[in-house]
């Protein structure tokens, strides 16, 4: 992560990666990597049978059945962020934050990007009132909106968007006549998924809606770039497969043969991957869980996490005591506590967010210790948080706002 004008602040181009589990290899997906490692060929553009059939029963299993003529895969979300912006064309939309990976490459085509306000409930989706003053500024400014990216679960917020309020800001997209490209490689994640409900764009309109899924959220590591996509029905969604095809095909964006038979094994979700994808989560709940408690004690705000691997942390009440560490924007938010508490803190504005606001994401991955059998211990305890490398990272997290919150109580004037 870096600024592109160190000396001042510049715009920030290059975003921190998704959070990843911090878990090791899971035998069975190693052995499914193993078996294609004598394949030297990529899969086909978009993805080989296996893949694409694979992708085709996940999406069964959740409701919202597509033939593999409407699936995509490629090396990774942002190849098929890339290939649908360019698709699509026009100006781009996002909530205001968003994913850090989003936006970069719509200006890799030389899209203009719109940040538009959440609404308070949540992150991942615009609000629909802000979304159609947007839209209309636009064009009226002489702009082509065309594209609106969200996500139900959302990074950075780990926040899921209620039924109601994605309803909302869908039905303000369709009236503007906005394809949507809804970012869910967080919905397996959710923290309590019998307390939570989690609908997807494409089940409330689905010949606008394309969906996206970095198997990187729950079920592949991060290094093993694969994603799948999912595209409309007819005959727009039929054209649209063609023009992502031709631009996949332009950059030679192809799976490699062994991560391919690696995510189709994922895919299928055999019960040691359904078995993993549970623990994982449930692990990670906990710190996240841990992690909000320790930060909002502390005088810090943030949105209980409700999926993900992630929190995010708004300062903004701390910020005299802040400043008197020369703490006054985001990224010096994000030097000092990356430095403060030994592991990546993106500020804010690596997620769109005003450069002002003293926000940043913290990773739970970050909190399991350092070794594969420390993260494996933390993963089959039962009391993961009493780990001893558990409990020093935590009380680290804890000691470092605890001591933010104890000097802004200093800096309180007296009543």
């Amino acid at each position: 992560m870096r600024r592109t004008e160190p000396e001042g602040h510049g715009p920030v181009r290059y975003g921190p990666p998704l959070p990843g589990d911090g878990l090791p290899v899971p035998p069975g997906l190693a052995e499914a990597l193993a078996s294609a490692a004598s394949h030297g060929d990529g899969e086909p553009v978009g993805g080989g049978p296996a893949l694409l059939d694979a992708a085709r029963g996940y999406w069964e299993r959740r409701g919202t059945p597509a033939g593999p003529e409407r699936i995509v895969a490629g090396p990774g979300a942002p190849a098929l962020l890339l290939a649908l912006t360019a698709a699509v064309g026009g100006d781009v939309l996002v909530p205001r934050p968003c994913a850090a990976w989003w936006a970069p490459y719509a200006r890799l085509l030389g899209r203009p990007v719109f940040h538009v306000a959440t609404p308070a409930e949540c992150g991942g989706v615009p609000d629909p009132f802000a979304l159609l003053e947007t839209v209309r500024r636009v064009r009226a400014e002489g702009g082509d909106p065309r594209l609106l990216v969200l996500s139900v679960a959302d990074d950075p917020t780990a926040t899921v968007a209620p039924p109601e309020v994605l309803h909302e800001a869908v039905e303000a997209a369709a009236d503007e006549g906005l394809h949507l490209v809804s970012d869910e490689t967080w919905r397996d994640t959710l923290h309590d998924p019998h307390a939570t409900v989690l609908v997807s764009p494409a089940e409330m309109l689905p010949d606008r809606v394309t969906v996206v899924s970095d198997l990187a959220g729950a079920l592949l590591p991060p290094g093993w770039p694969a994603a799948v996509a999912r595209l409309p029905p007819g005959a727009a969604g039929d054209d649209l497969h063609a023009r992502v095809l031709d631009v996949l095909t332009a950059l030679d964006a192809r799976v490699a043969a062994p991560v391919a038979a690696a995510a189709a094994h994922a895919l299928t979700e055999p019960e040691p991957v359904r078995t993993r994808v549970r623990d994982a989560v449930r692990l990670h709940a906990r710190l996240a869980a841990a992690a909000h408690d320790a930060v909002v004690s502390a005088g810090a705000l943030a949105p209980p996490p409700q999926a993900g691997r992630h929190l995010y942390v708004d300062l903004g009440p701390l910020r005299d005591a802040l400043a008197a560490r020369d703490v006054d924007d985001a990224q010096d938010l994000e030097d000092h506590l990356t430095a403060r508490l030994g592991m990546p803190a993106p500020g804010g504005h690596r997620f769109g967010d005003d450069l002002a606001a003293l926000r940043v994401r913290l990773s739970t991955g970050a909190l399991l210790g350092g070794t594969d059998a420390q993260r494996t211990e933390s993963l089959t305890s039962p009391t993961p948080l009493e780990l001893p490398h558990v409990h020093r990272a935590l009380t680290l997290l804890r000691s470092v706002f605890d001591d933010l919150g104890g000097d802004a109580q200093r800096w309180e004037p007296p009543r």
